[in-house]
């Protein structure tokens, strides 16, 4: 299926590691010219080394006047950004007062301000071209509270707020945008909630009925399918890739 992704210009946030990297590598895959960002330049060369091709800068989630500059950077060096994919982490676990005032702040600029910052600057140049698509790296939790993710809960619910505001907005313009519901995934970051990778595969094959994990190349084909012409109909939308986990209609 031709995607019509040839040439296109993405920024996949958290592109050095994990779901972004399968994201990355999924569109380089169709063609298009690719920006990862994330915190570690060393990690980042190695996944720009594994894809084959990509473009690294280096940019914490976090740092708020850093996420202003970059799409301006990416648009320097490969051209405007036609696809913007917000993958800016995920909060330390634990339950509804189990942070302080500092771990919510984080939470909130990481999940919340950074996509509204990132979308606010890719935004006016897609309207120029009639262009555009905008992925959200979301949760399930944002459907069903995980009672030990309440950051996640919290602040991706926000998130999905505002990007279903956008949606409704900019979908004239010919730019879509949507939120993947993530469920479980064979990552370095459910290794570390579940204690390792061999302990949340085991608690996968009771509890997810898929029986498995679902791998970060399976994610990327959801994501490069959102990115395509193919999906010009769909935006405005939460789209769970969980392996049927969810119990919720």
């Amino acid at each position: 299926m031709e995607l019509g992704l040839d040439g296109r210009v993405a920024l996949v946030m958290g592109g050095s590691r994990g779901i972004g990297l399968g994201i990355a590598r999924a569109l380089v895959r169709e063609g298009a010219r690719v920006a990862i960002a994330s915190r570690s330049r060393e990690r980042l060369e190695e996944a720009a080394a594994a894809i084959g091709e990509a473009a690294v800068f280096v940019a914490d989630a976090t740092d708020l006047e850093r996420l202003a500059r970059l799409p301006l950077e990416v648009a320097e060096a490969l051209g405007s950004v036609d696809v913007l994919v917000t993958n800016t982490g995920g909060p330390p676990p634990g339950g509804a007062l189990d942070h302080g005032f500092e771990e919510w702040e984080d939470a909130y600029r990481s999940l919340v301000l950074a996509p509204r910052i990132l979308a606010g600057a890719v935004i006016p140049g897609m309207r120029g071209r009639g262009w555009g698509r905008i992925v959200n790296v979301g949760s399930t939790t944002t459907i069903e509270v995980n009672p030990a993710l309440n950051l996640s809960n919290a602040h991706r619910m926000a998130t999905v707020g505002f990007f279903k505001t956008l949606a409704r907005e900019v979908a004239g313009d010919g730019i879509t945008v949507n939120t993947v519901a993530t469920g479980r995934f064979a990552t370095d970051r459910m290794a570390e909630l579940g204690g390792s990778i061999e302990q949340v595969e085991a608690t996968a094959r009771e509890e997810v009925p898929a029986g498995r994990l679902g791998t970060v190349e399976e994610y990327g084909d959801l994501v490069a399918f959102l990115c395509s012409d193919r999906a010009a109909y769909v935006t405005g939308t939460v789209i769970p890739i969980d392996g049927g986990l969810l119990r919720a209609v």
